[in-house]
């Protein structure tokens, strides 16, 4: 069997000293600065639309806290499925990196990209099939976790 322990002979040493060199010049350079600081701002400002979104649930739409943060991650979901499906987040993601992925935009992101890919399949098949491969695998352990600790909370006194 193949043991990675082992030296590599003079020409294979040489192809994975020419494959690094090519890697090295090939691969874009990136400032992890700027990273940071576009990430930071991004990200700053997905957070400060949805709490735009909760200020206007809480002042306006007279709603409690707990429904103005729901309001408000709801909003943020939506504005990025719809910025996802007409091709914006991706330029957003671009730019921001991590900043554009970590809010809950990230996950909005995550859910409607498949169903982008797959629209020519039709609505069923294509896009409301793909729409929950994301989505379903994390509800489904939401739902099961939840009534295991339903149950537990039931068998438990607390």
């Amino acid at each position: 069997m193949f043991d990675k322990k082992a030296k590599p002979s003079p020409a294979r040493q040489r192809q994975l000293d020419r494959y690094s060199q090519l890697v090295d010049k090939i691969s874009p350079k990136s400032e992890l600065g700027q990273g940071l600081f576009r990430a930071f701002i991004t990200g700053g400002i997905i957070c400060t639309i949805g709490q735009v979104f909760i200020e206007l649930g809480l002042r306006y739409m007279d709603m409690t806290v707990t429904t103005a943060v729901t309001f408000g991650s709801m909003m943020i979901v939506f504005i990025t499925a719809v910025l996802t499906g007409v091709g914006v987040f991706d330029r957003i993601g671009q730019y921001g990196g991590a900043g554009a992925f970590v809010p809950i935009s990230g996950f909005a992101n995550a859910m409607v990209s498949p169903a982008m890919e797959f629209r020519r399949e039709g609505l069923v098949l294509g896009l409301g099939a793909k729409l929950f491969s994301i989505a379903g695998p994390v509800l489904v352990w939401g739902i099961s976790i939840s009534v295991v600790v339903g149950v537990v909370y039931a068998i438990v006194p607390w």
